[in-house]
This record gives C-alpha cells, structure tokens and sequence, in this order.
C-alpha cells in the first residue's frame, strides 16, 4: 500500500449509545494528535446519526454507518437507504460484519449488491471478513477469507474501500490473535486484494483495548483498527488514537 494512507481508527457502536451520553462522549473527546497519519471514525446507531454528525465534523471525526440496505428508496420498511446515509453526513458504511452475516443471514450475493449500492452512492464501505474459531483450528482461515474477498472480483479496482479482518473468536470475547497470527493473516488479505486488483487499507479488529492497540498497530500489514467495546468511551477510544499515532509518527 502507498505509505501516504492514513491509519483508521474505527469506533463500532453496535446497539449501543442514547442522545444525551452520546453527546457527552463527543463534548469529552480530545483532539486528534496526529491528523496527518490517524484518521477517526465512528459508526453509532442509525438514531444518532443526524444529531452527531456536525459535532463529530467539528472534532475532525468522519461519520460512518453500521450497515445499509441495497435499494435507494421505495416500500421497504425498516430499512435505510445509501442516500438516507449520505444525507446525514456519513462517509463510511460497514458491510459484512459477523453479526450480519451470523445473527441475520447476511451472505456473499447480499453484501455485493449492498457494496455496489453504497459506492453508486458515494459511501466508503468498511468490507468485514474473518472466521469462526473451528475453522481456525481446522486450517482453514485463508480458504474462507478467501471466499469472503471473492464478493470483489467483479469490482473495479478504483472503488474506494476499507477491509477489516475480524476473527469471529475474538469479537466481543476478550481473546485476541496473537501478533503473529495478525501479520500472517494481514499479508494473506493484502496479497489476495492486490490479485484481485485492489490496493487498499487493512484494519484489525477483535477485542481491540488501550493495552493490546499499539502491538496490534504495529503489526505490518495493520492499517487501523475496528473497535467495538473500547469505543464506547470517549478516553479509551482516545487511547486507541493515541497508540496509532505513536506507531504511525
């Protein structure tokens, strides 16, 4: 990857976050301390996303989605278009995530179209991948990233996007790969994007805290972090920022 992409520190809200403290986290924030080489980011629930959007812009924060659906309008309740997104000021939409793809049955044919949705409609997706422990254990984390990088293959190499590679074992457990597995497996991914013709930023996430980030981040291959938990306030996701700066001065 070119040396000039800043590292991406991702915040992942989940279901999580009312009005009030929501606004608060934004009022504790700190400035960035190093604009030039960490970029910020937060994705909180759809409710959120209008009210935030100008006090995260004034923090130097970019606004990010939790997921979208495909369609751009029209009799499909319940659900959130791409220029809906836009409107709020989004830049970046998570697709793919596990809890997508394991708790509501999201699957490859899905999340292209809603890739496909999100770039016609200027959003930056943040494309998650990773695997279950078992296929882990069994050897076969390469062959299932492999599968899930394959939704790319029709799509031109000039698409703006983010890949998070997300070990389902280690989201919201407490464990986390060790540094070894992390590089082994960020070069695998970077080697599979470029022969699919993409160049692009590669973060990590699974239980990403203050006292693994700057490891992690220095991992080669490690272009960020996608982080749930260690997001959710506005010192620990600070922290995260910090640790990218140290490693990416």
């Amino acid at each position: 990857m070119s040396g000039s992409v800043r590292c991406l520190i991702a915040g992942n809200w989940k279901m999580n976050g009312l009005l009030a403290e929501s606004l608060e986290f934004v009022r504790q924030l700190a400035d960035n301390p190093a604009p030039e080489h960490v970029e910020m980011a937060l994705m909180p629930p759809y409710t959120l996303l209008y009210s935030l959007s100008a006090p995260l812009a004034d923090k130097g924060v970019r606004l990010g989605a939790q997921s979208v659906f495909y369609e751009h309008g029209g009799a499909f309740t319940g659900s959130i278009s791409p220029e809906m997104l836009r409107d709020t000021g989004c830049h970046y939409v998570i697709l793919g995530h596990s809890e997508r793809r394991d708790i509501i049955g999201e699957g490859s044919e899905l999340i292209l179209k809603k890739l496909n949705a999100s770039w016609e409609s200027g959003l930056e997706p943040i494309l998650c991948i990773g695997e279950h422990l078992d296929e882990r254990e069994a050897g076969r984390t390469n062959e299932v990233l492999k599968d899930q990088l394959s939704v790319l293959a029709s799509v031109p190499g000039d698409r703006a996007l983010t890949v998070a590679y997300e070990p389902v074992w280690a989201i919201g457990t407490g464990k986390t790969a060790t540094t070894e597995q992390i590089t082994e497996t960020h070069a695998f991914v970077h080697a599979e994007l470029k022969r699919l013709g993409h160049d692009c930023r590669v973060l990590y996430g699974g239980s990403v805290n203050p006292a693994n980030a700057r490891d992690i981040l220095a991992c080669d291959g490690v272009n960020g972090a996608l982080v749930g938990g260690a997001s959710l306030k506005a010192d620990s996701y600070m922290a995260l920022v910090e640790a990218a700066a140290s490693v990416n001065k």
